[in-house]
Protein backbone atom coordinates (compact mmCIF):
# COMPACT_ATOMS: atom_id res chain seq x y z
CA UNK A 1 0.00 0.00 0.00
CA UNK A 2 1.35 3.43 -0.83
CA UNK A 3 1.66 6.06 1.87
CA UNK A 4 -0.34 9.21 1.46
CA UNK A 5 0.81 12.71 2.29
CA UNK A 6 -1.11 15.96 1.96
CA UNK A 7 1.11 16.93 -0.99
CA UNK A 8 0.54 13.64 -2.83
CA UNK A 9 -3.15 13.07 -2.01
CA UNK A 10 -4.25 14.28 -5.46
CA UNK A 11 -2.50 11.33 -7.12
CA UNK A 12 -4.74 9.06 -5.02
CA UNK A 13 -7.82 11.02 -6.09
CA UNK A 14 -8.21 12.93 -2.81
CA UNK A 15 -8.08 16.60 -2.09
CA UNK A 16 -6.13 17.75 0.94
CA UNK A 17 -9.36 18.20 2.90
CA UNK A 18 -10.58 14.80 1.62
CA UNK A 19 -7.42 13.23 3.03
CA UNK A 20 -8.05 14.73 6.46
CA UNK A 21 -11.73 13.78 6.33
CA UNK A 22 -10.83 10.16 5.46
CA UNK A 23 -8.46 10.11 8.45
CA UNK A 24 -11.17 11.47 10.79
CA UNK A 25 -13.63 8.87 9.48
CA UNK A 26 -11.16 6.04 10.08
CA UNK A 27 -10.55 5.14 6.43
CA UNK A 28 -6.93 6.31 6.75
CA UNK A 29 -4.54 5.74 9.63
CA UNK A 30 -2.19 8.56 10.60
CA UNK A 31 1.15 6.88 11.26
CA UNK A 32 3.19 10.08 11.69
CA UNK A 33 2.80 13.80 11.19
CA UNK A 34 1.70 14.19 7.56
CA UNK A 35 1.90 10.47 6.68
CA UNK A 36 -1.17 8.27 6.26
CA UNK A 37 -1.85 4.66 5.31
CA UNK A 38 -5.18 3.07 4.39
CA UNK A 39 -6.84 1.70 7.55
CA UNK A 40 -7.06 -1.76 5.98
CA UNK A 41 -3.37 -1.83 4.98
CA UNK A 42 -1.39 -4.87 6.11
CA UNK A 43 0.62 -4.50 9.29
CA UNK A 44 3.92 -2.70 8.76
CA UNK A 45 6.68 -1.20 10.87
CA UNK A 46 5.54 2.40 11.06
CA UNK A 47 8.99 3.75 11.92
CA UNK A 48 10.41 2.13 8.77
CA UNK A 49 7.56 3.55 6.70
CA UNK A 50 8.03 7.01 8.20
CA UNK A 51 11.80 6.99 7.61
CA UNK A 52 11.47 5.78 4.01
CA UNK A 53 8.69 8.28 3.28
CA UNK A 54 10.55 11.24 4.75
CA UNK A 55 13.93 10.36 3.16
CA UNK A 56 14.17 7.97 0.17
CA UNK A 57 17.86 7.47 1.01
CA UNK A 58 17.12 6.52 4.65
CA UNK A 59 19.32 3.61 5.70
CA UNK A 60 18.91 1.49 8.83
CA UNK A 61 22.23 1.55 10.67
CA UNK A 62 24.09 0.90 13.94
CA UNK A 63 22.17 -1.00 16.67
CA UNK A 64 18.99 -1.19 14.58
CA UNK A 65 20.83 -2.82 11.66
CA UNK A 66 22.69 -5.16 14.01
CA UNK A 67 19.36 -6.16 15.59
CA UNK A 68 17.80 -6.70 12.15
CA UNK A 69 20.73 -8.98 11.23
CA UNK A 70 20.34 -10.82 14.60
CA UNK A 71 23.83 -9.83 15.71
CA UNK A 72 22.79 -8.29 19.03
CA UNK A 73 20.26 -8.80 21.79
CA UNK A 74 20.01 -5.03 22.28
CA UNK A 75 16.57 -3.63 21.57
CA UNK A 76 17.15 -0.09 20.31
CA UNK A 77 15.00 2.59 21.95
CA UNK A 78 14.72 4.29 18.55
CA UNK A 79 15.23 3.23 14.94
CA UNK A 80 18.77 4.24 13.94
CA UNK A 81 18.66 5.74 10.45
CA UNK A 82 21.57 7.15 8.46
CA UNK A 83 21.27 9.92 5.88
CA UNK A 84 24.07 11.60 3.91
CA UNK A 85 25.92 14.33 5.81
CA UNK A 86 24.63 17.77 4.93
CA UNK A 87 21.11 16.52 4.25
CA UNK A 88 18.22 18.09 6.07
CA UNK A 89 17.28 15.99 9.07
CA UNK A 90 13.54 15.35 8.85
CA UNK A 91 11.24 16.62 11.56
CA UNK A 92 8.98 14.07 13.11
CA UNK A 93 7.73 12.72 16.35
CA UNK A 94 8.52 9.07 15.68
CA UNK A 95 11.05 7.00 17.49
CA UNK A 96 13.76 7.61 14.88
CA UNK A 97 17.34 8.61 15.67
CA UNK A 98 18.76 10.31 12.57
CA UNK A 99 22.53 9.98 12.01
CA UNK A 100 24.50 11.79 9.32
CA UNK A 101 27.17 9.71 7.58
CA UNK A 102 29.80 11.05 5.17
CA UNK A 103 28.47 11.28 1.59
CA UNK A 104 31.61 9.71 0.08
CA UNK A 105 31.17 6.52 2.12
CA UNK A 106 27.38 6.48 2.49
CA UNK A 107 26.73 3.71 -0.06
CA UNK A 108 29.42 1.30 1.19
CA UNK A 109 27.64 -1.88 2.31
CA UNK A 110 24.18 -0.39 1.65
CA UNK A 111 21.38 -2.48 0.18
CA UNK A 112 17.63 -2.00 -0.27
CA UNK A 113 15.10 -4.27 1.40
CA UNK A 114 11.30 -4.29 1.11
CA UNK A 115 9.26 -3.00 4.01
CA UNK A 116 6.86 -5.86 4.83
CA UNK A 117 3.22 -4.95 4.31
CA UNK A 118 3.97 -2.04 1.94
CA UNK A 119 5.22 -1.41 -1.57
CA UNK A 120 8.14 0.64 -0.19
CA UNK A 121 11.79 -0.20 0.32
CA UNK A 122 14.32 1.08 2.83
CA UNK A 123 18.10 0.92 2.87
CA UNK A 124 19.98 -1.16 5.41
CA UNK A 125 23.68 -1.59 5.96
CA UNK A 126 25.20 -5.06 5.62
CA UNK A 127 26.25 -6.93 8.76
CA UNK A 128 29.90 -6.10 8.03
CA UNK A 129 29.26 -2.37 7.58
CA UNK A 130 27.08 -2.31 10.70
CA UNK A 131 29.82 -3.91 12.79
CA UNK A 132 32.46 -1.53 11.44
CA UNK A 133 30.18 1.46 12.14
CA UNK A 134 29.63 0.23 15.70
CA UNK A 135 33.41 0.13 16.20
CA UNK A 136 34.08 3.55 14.72
CA UNK A 137 31.18 5.12 16.64
CA UNK A 138 31.71 3.09 19.81
CA UNK A 139 31.76 6.22 21.96
CA UNK A 140 28.21 6.95 20.82
CA UNK A 141 26.71 3.44 20.78
CA UNK A 142 28.76 1.78 23.51
CA UNK A 143 31.84 -0.39 23.53
CA UNK A 144 30.07 -3.68 24.19
CA UNK A 145 27.74 -3.48 21.19
CA UNK A 146 30.54 -3.72 18.64
CA UNK A 147 32.42 -6.52 20.41
CA UNK A 148 29.33 -8.66 20.98
CA UNK A 149 28.17 -8.19 17.37
CA UNK A 150 31.64 -9.12 16.09
CA UNK A 151 31.74 -12.26 18.26
CA UNK A 152 28.33 -13.39 16.98
CA UNK A 153 29.26 -12.61 13.37
CA UNK A 154 32.48 -14.63 13.64
CA UNK A 155 30.62 -17.50 15.36
CA UNK A 156 28.31 -17.67 12.31
CA UNK A 157 31.27 -17.95 9.95
CA UNK A 158 31.88 -14.33 9.02
CA UNK A 159 35.03 -13.70 6.96
CA UNK A 160 37.44 -11.23 8.62
CA UNK A 161 38.82 -10.17 5.20
CA UNK A 162 35.40 -8.72 4.25
CA UNK A 163 35.27 -6.80 7.52
CA UNK A 164 38.79 -5.39 7.08
CA UNK A 165 37.99 -4.38 3.49
CA UNK A 166 35.06 -2.25 4.66
CA UNK A 167 36.97 -0.93 7.69
CA UNK A 168 39.81 0.25 5.44
CA UNK A 169 37.36 2.37 3.41
CA UNK A 170 35.77 4.12 6.42
CA UNK A 171 37.39 6.78 8.63
CA UNK A 172 38.61 5.79 12.12
CA UNK A 173 37.59 2.17 11.67
CA UNK A 174 40.51 -0.02 10.62
CA UNK A 175 42.58 0.14 13.80
CA UNK A 176 39.84 -0.75 16.31
CA UNK A 177 38.49 -3.51 14.06
CA UNK A 178 41.96 -5.05 13.62
CA UNK A 179 42.60 -4.90 17.38
CA UNK A 180 39.30 -6.62 18.11
CA UNK A 181 39.91 -9.30 15.48
CA UNK A 182 43.38 -9.99 16.86
CA UNK A 183 41.94 -10.39 20.34
CA UNK A 184 39.16 -12.73 19.19
CA UNK A 185 40.73 -14.83 16.45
Amino acid sequence: MPTLRPGTAERAGLSRSGLYRAAREGRLERIARGIYLPADAPAADWDWVEAATRRPDATICLASALAEHDLTDVIPAALDVAIPRGSRTPAGGGAIAWHQFERATFDIGREEIPIPGTDQTIGIYSPERSIVDAFRLRGEVGYELSREALKEWLRRGGKPARLIDIAARLPRAKSPVLQALEALV
